[in-house]
């Protein structure tokens, strides 16, 4: 009886290595699921940013144009009409600046590198690396 409890405990190389792959395989799977999950959330976070930076550069457009239609007229009055348009300009780039600044800073600080998964696979490669040896 416990001879055959003992034999049914031991498994052979073969049985070992065949779980091993299986193992090693489930892992491997699990690291895609876990980078392909990673590089999301980075392709969102890029995609609000450059949300933000396309709509800071669509309202300093519609400012450049109002400043243009107004202020120009207004500025007109007191100077030449090329100066009040340069002086509108200058004022409509400056704020259109400081509007896409922020997001340009933000996608810059973002680094697109899956940087938990290559971790997680470093460890991966010296746990197989025990197990092989």
């Amino acid at each position: 009886m416990m001879q055959q409890q003992l034999q049914r405990n031991e498994q052979s190389l073969g049985d070992l290595f065949s779980e091993l792959a299986n193992e090693t395989s489930t892992l491997v799977r699990q690291e895609i699921t876990l980078a392909q999950t990673e590089m999301t959330q980075k392709a969102v976070k890029a995609g609000k940013d450059i949300g933000f930076l396309t709509a800071g550069g669509a309202v300093a457009y519609a400012a450049l144009l109002a400043f243009m239609a107004g202020v120009i007229a207004i500025l007109a009055y007191i100077m030449p009409v090329w100066l009040a348009a340069f002086i509108v300009a200058a004022i409509a780039g400056g704020v259109a600046y400081f509007m896409a600044m922020p997001a340009l800073t933000e996608l810059r600080k973002m680094d697109p590198a899956p940087r938990a998964t290559v971790a997680t696979l470093k460890e991966d490669a010296r746990w197989l690396k025990k197990q092989v040896s």
